[in-house]
């Protein structure tokens, strides 16, 4: 499991590397005002619709059913059951596709209501927001086919696809002046990338013998079997995009410049998410469900507990980090062109405020793998839509004194009811032990966090006292050094507190 997560994380690394290049271009570019805020609105949405139907409800439904189906009756019984599928999936998505471009105005209304003041503002949203919303059908069936592949032990295509969404981003933003604005370039690259994502993972599909095709529509026991999975993981999905709806709602009455920065601190907070917290999500869920299917549970429950530790050990200085010099990594990675030190400060302080919940972010996947591989996928919707119920409420309570910072920092507090509702019920019926062992190692990560902030703050102190003559890549060379005394620092104490024999434990194959 070990190297396929290596494999995925590997690719996600270079995914969020390019995504950094290619945000340090839409800084520089759009910046942080009224024309950046119309494109992240006409960003969010498709993104918004695929997180609810594809990435998020759909491969919590469709692995668990595709493993079942292929151990039962077979390669042929599975590759009917993806033909049903993706026949079921692509009619849907172009009625949605339809609808959506016709409603269009209500839907940008809906979103960000804050741009009924500038009526400009509103009809750029709607006009970017048409040119990216066709990203969901394809980037829909790019989820279907990565699935599949995942089930085939076949990572490295569908981790690879969001590459190319930050190259073709790139490259039309390179051409910007060939669009009537920035903004429409970078529309432009977000549906260019849905297509070169589409072949990529068209094309291992079909080398693999696996590419789905159109098939007559028979609602048998594994289709149903499939809904009936699909509803509550859909109503999870929608819930936490509905917490992010909200986010984008409110940020629109906000101070021009808020969404900008919720954008720019999320996509900082998504590093650890996707690289740790999806990629070992990514490979755990159809082990467990392998396991599971044959009987394993033990096995199941011990290749639960190992993803938490390994998650915990690469997370952990992210969070002491983001909490400790988020000013520092703002501005040495966007504080540039039309992105202002102000706007870096800004953006900063939204990052520490998600740095709370990222923790939880980065374990859920992991956590709720041991529901989805059974089939069940009520469960998690339970912890789910309260974690959500709580984050809409701390959203209401500290928008007015914190403005986006509380926007975030409610998300966070969300998604730690979420985290530990979930690792209850998982206690409760006999899923997972926390048990002394696993206890002792959260204290350790625990010590080595503070102790890890502590000296990350520490550097920076000295950093800025060093550097105070250095005019050129000023805060480039402190995050460098930020980096090199943080990875010294947490090695030291890694080794010191868990000991050469329990990273060999964890390493094993």
């Amino acid at each position: 499991m070990l190297g396929r997560i290596f494999t995925v994380g590997g690719y996600t690394l270079l995914s969020r590397v390019t995504g950094f290049a290619r945000d340090i271009m839409l800084a520089a570019i759009l910046g942080a005002g009224p024309l950046a805020d119309a494109f992240f609105v006409a960003l969010r949405l498709p993104n918004h619709f695929r997180a609810i139907f594809a990435e998020g409800a759909f491969n919590a439904a469709f692995i668990p059913a595709y493993t079942h189906v292929q151990d039962k009756g077979g390669p042929a019984s599975a590759h009917l059951f993806a033909d049903r599928i993706f026949t079921l999936l692509f009619a849907s998505q172009i009625v949605l596709l339809a609808v959506a471009w016709l409603f269009m105005p209500q839907a940008i209304s809906l979103l960000a209501p804050g741009f009924s003041d500038d009526p400009g503002q509103r009809e750029l949203a709607i006009e970017l927001t048409r040119i990216t919303f066709p990203y969901l059908l394809l980037i829909t069936l790019v989820t279907l086919y990565g699935g599949i592949l995942n089930v085939m032990q076949r990572f490295a295509s569908a981790a690879a696809a969001s590459i190319l969404l930050n190259l073709s981003m790139m490259m039309t933003l390179a051409l910007a002046a060939f669009f009537p604005s920035a903004g429409h370039a970078a529309a432009w690259g977000v549906l260019i990338s849905g297509f070169l994502q589409y072949f990529l993972l068209a094309g291992d599909a079909a080398r693999t013998g696996v590419l789905p095709r159109f098939a007559k529509i028979k609602f048998d026991e594994d289709i149903v079997g499939f809904f009936r999975a699909l509803g509550p993981a859909t109503v999870g999905s929608m819930g936490t995009q509905i917490a992010l709806f909200a986010d984008t709602i409110i940020a629109t009455f906000l101070a021009s410049g808020a969404l900008s920065a919720l954008y720019y601190a999320d996509r900082l907070n998504q590093l650890p998410i996707g690289v740790i917290g999806i990629a070992i999500g990514t490979v755990l869920l159809p082990d467990m469900a392998r396991r599971i299917s044959g009987g394993d549970h033990a096995g199941a429950m011990a290749a639960q507990r190992r993803a938490f530790e390994f998650t915990l050990l690469f997370s952990v200085p992210f969070v002491a980090a983001f909490l400790t010099v988020p000013d520092v990594i703002m501005r040495a990675m966007f504080a540039r062109g039309a992105f202002s030190s102000a706007d870096a400060a800004t953006a900063g302080a939204t990052l520490a405020a998600y740095a709370v919940g990222l923790i939880p972010f980065v374990l859920i996947r992991s956590a709720v793998a041991t529901f989805y591989a059974r089939k069940d996928t009520a469960t998690p919707v339970k912890s789910a839509l309260t974690g959500i119920a709580v984050n809409l409420v701390l959203k209401l309570l500290l928008m007015g004194s914190l403005a986006q910072i509380g926007l975030a920092l409610a998300t966070a507090i969300g998604q730690w009811v979420n985290l530990l509702l979930v690792l209850g019920f998982a206690v409760h019926r006999g899923f997972l032990d926390i048990d002394r062992a696993f206890t002792q190692s959260l204290g350790k990560f625990a010590i080595a966090g503070v102790s890890l902030a502590a000296a990350l703050w520490g550097a920076s102190l000295l950093a800025a006292r060093w550097l105070t003559s250095v005019t050129v890549a000023h805060d480039e060379i402190a995050l460098l050094i930020l980096v090199a005394v943080g990875t010294v620092v947490y090695a030291a104490l890694i080794i010191a507190l868990f000991g050469p024999r329990w990273l060999k434990a964890l390493v094993r194959p």
